[in-house]
């Protein structure tokens, strides 16, 4: 019945900088961006070389992230790397802060976790 990953969908408190994260620091590929003057919320489609694809949304007064990172609902978002050293340092060279490079204990993978301009957790995990 399914058959992958569409999209996932986040909703960020300063659209500027975190277009500015996802599109420079990141480097992900701008699909479309709409600013919808109803809702004063852009929309901004972005994609990764594998199709799946990012929605960031900006709305007024989005209330904060309940918790971090054990709040009920999606956890965190983890980006396939074939080389964790050399993601790591390209974020760290751009001023983002990467926790130390872990191996996962049951798959024997290794893995980081890092923040968004939001504090959404994301995770760099090795093939």
């Amino acid at each position: 019945m399914l058959k992958g990953t569409h999209h996932i969908a986040i909703i960020c408190s300063d659209y500027p900088t975190s277009k500015r994260f996802y599109t420079q620091t990141l480097g992900l590929t701008v699909i479309a961006e709409n600013y919808r003057s109803q809702r004063d919320s852009y929309k901004l489609d972005l994609a990764l070389p594998d199709g799946t694809q990012i929605e960031l949304f900006s709305f007024p007064d989005a209330p904060a992230r309940p918790s971090f990172p054990e709040a009920q609902g999606l956890r965190h978002l983890a980006f396939n790397v074939d080389d964790i050293e050399r993601a790591v340092t390209t974020l760290t060279d751009k001023g983002v802060a990467v926790e130390p490079i872990r191996t996962d204990e049951y798959t024997g993978k290794r893995y980081t976790f890092f923040q968004d301009p939001d504090g959404l957790p994301l995770e760099l995990y090795e093939e």
